[in-house]
């Protein structure tokens, strides 16, 4: 074969090359891309059909009784610990820094049996509402934040942020800081374990008082994308005036 005629092969080799190059881009760029999210919770609806008891209604028209918010809290003390972090392993939630609304809506869905949790029912089940209002409050108002919560392995943090900027950010914001006029809960800090579970029953539909627009967003994930985007949310920090300092130590009295 002549120099000319190599060169010639190669060229339109080249170009064949080049097109079909093009082409990928021109498809890649043709695909449809799901937009990153803005928070707007003041704007939200409360879905219908989102179990709500009567007593979270209730518990919050009360004003709480701290100095009983302590006594009650003792009970919780035995599984969330006397500073209201629960366990780095999952085991139980983080309670400190949560919204007091989310506080008492999940104790009253409990207490109600619209969310199943029975480690908790023989301590959540006595009194009635002023007890709910008591023991959040207290909580709500005396508990710092644990420093070192529970974090996922750390090795897909991109796809992680990438879900959750367009999936997460409209309730939980981009901080994770959710939203305690909706009853969105604070997901930054918590603990990487425990939310993985129940982001895990959420998709499933085994936690039954989820909120039905969060079962509708996160139908579609993946085992790789749940644990990527719960990853990223366990690494999100909570403002600084949350979270105890090093050398704090929890006194039910504080």
């Amino acid at each position: 074969m002549g120099k000319k005629k190599l060169i010639a092969v190669a060229g339109i080799s080249l170009a064949a090359v080049l097109i079909g190059f093009l082409g990928i881009v021109l498809w890649w760029a043709s695909q449809p891309t799901k937009p990153k999210q803005t928070c707007d919770v003041d704007n939200l609806v409360k879905p219908a059909g989102w179990n709500m008891a009567e007593e979270t209604r209730l518990a919050l028209e009360l004003e709480p009784d701290l100095e009983n918010g302590i006594e009650v809290y003792e009970v919780c003390a035995a599984c969330h610990l006397d500073s209201g972090w629960g366990r780095v392993d999952g085991t139980f939630p983080q309670l400190a820094g949560q919204h007091r609304t989310v506080l008492i809506k999940q104790l009253a869905d409990i207490r109600a049996l619209n969310r199943d949790n029975p480690t908790m029912y023989p301590f959540a089940s006595p009194g009635g509402p002023q007890i709910v209002s008591d023991v959040t409050g207290y909580i709500a108002e005396k508990r710092l934040m644990n420093p070192n919560n529970g974090k996922g392995p750390g090795d897909d943090l991109e796809h992680g942020e990438k879900l959750y900027k367009e999936n997460c950010v409209k309730c939980h914001c981009e901080q994770g800081q959710g939203s305690a006029k909706n009853f969105y809960p604070r997901i930054q800090g918590q603990h990487y374990e425990y939310m993985l579970r129940q982001f895990e029953w959420i998709r499933d539909g085994k936690r039954r008082n989820a909120n039905p627009d969060m079962v509708k967003q996160i139908q579609g994930f993946t085992e790789k994308d749940m644990k990527a985007v719960i990853d990223y949310a366990s690494r999100l920090k909570p403002p600084k005036e949350l979270v105890a300092p090093p050398s704090w130590e929890p006194d039910l009295a504080d």
